[in-house]
């Protein structure tokens, strides 16, 4: 089964690099995605946007929005971009930037907001723009959820629960509630359940190397928080996978994943929802 990873990144962010080098043991450049990719039938991928203006700034303030990618000088076959927004830098220069790249470029699959990162709320009305331009084109938003990893964040613009307002407000759109709310789970698992508009990733449950990931994946009191959070939502058609790349290897990481997912739902969260909920060509 070819697998599309929902959320990976490819930006020179210092800390992604230090987890790379130091935690998850990942080669963060692009022979490095490519070598994991091919090893995993790892065959699309979705990248996250984000950018920091000096090493170790990020959530930086004065990134300039729309946030791309910058890992090489241009993505690996197979990855769409989700252009990531900064709220600080974002005015009418950016929305024009951002709906330029929507309309011609071939791979912007959706758009990312990193609540938490960020201390803006979701509902706040600077996003506005972002989701009337999303609307307009019949892009995803893909938002942050749960725990940053950053001490700089701060969980209150994290939590799963406000995404139950906006999904509300916006019946037109659709959002991916990333990390699933991690460790919100219930809560996310919920507002995906009530909105019919929402939907949920599977990265960043687990950040750490193949070793850390395979005891953890192996310890019940992990894997049944998740199993019985998908259980409750009970429709695995609102279920993507995704890794966090570099924060995690796709390896290990796959393997935890189809620990927690019925087998007979592999092919939707592992391949067939990306492209009905992303816009991938």
């Amino acid at each position: 089964m070819n697998i599309i990873d929902a959320h990976v990144h490819f930006s020179q962010i210092a800390s992604f690099e230090d987890c790379a080098r130091q935690t998850s043991f990942t080669d963060y450049t692009e022979s490095g995605y490519r070598s994991e990719a091919g090893e995993n039938n790892v065959a699309r991928s979705v990248c996250m946007g984000l950018a920091e203006c000096a090493p170790g700034s990020f959530p930086d303030r004065g990134a300039r929005t729309p946030m791309l990618a910058d890992l090489a000088e241009k993505l690996p076959p197979g990855m769409s971009a989700c252009p990531g927004i900064n709220p600080h830098t974002l005015d009418s220069r950016s929305i024009g930037e951002l709906e330029e790249l929507v309309k011609y470029a071939k791979n912007v699959a959706a758009i990312k907001l990193y609540a938490g990162y960020y201390h803006v709320g979701i509902n706040d009305p600077v996003y506005r723009p972002v989701y009337d331009l999303a609307e307009k084109y019949g892009l995803t938003v893909a938002i942050h959820t749960g725990d940053t990893y950053s001490g700089k964040g701060l969980l209150k613009y994290a939590h799963p629960l406000l995404l139950d307002e906006l999904a509300v407000s916006r019946p037109g759109l659709r959002f991916v509630a990333c990390h699933m709310g991690t460790p919100w789970v219930f809560d996310a698992c919920e507002v995906c359940a009530k909105n019919p508009n929402v939907y949920i990733d599977l990265s960043g449950l687990l950040v750490g190397g193949p070793d850390y990931i395979e005891r953890m994946s192996s310890n019940p009191l992990i894997t049944d928080r998740y199993k019985q959070a998908l259980c409750y939502l009970d429709n695995y058609d609102r279920v993507l996978y995704g890794s966090d790349w570099p924060l995690a290897p796709m390896g290990a990481y796959i393997k935890f994943i189809q620990k927690i997912i019925p087998v007979e739902h592999h092919d939707q969260v592992f391949h067939r929802n990306a492209f009905e909920i992303y816009r991938l060509l």
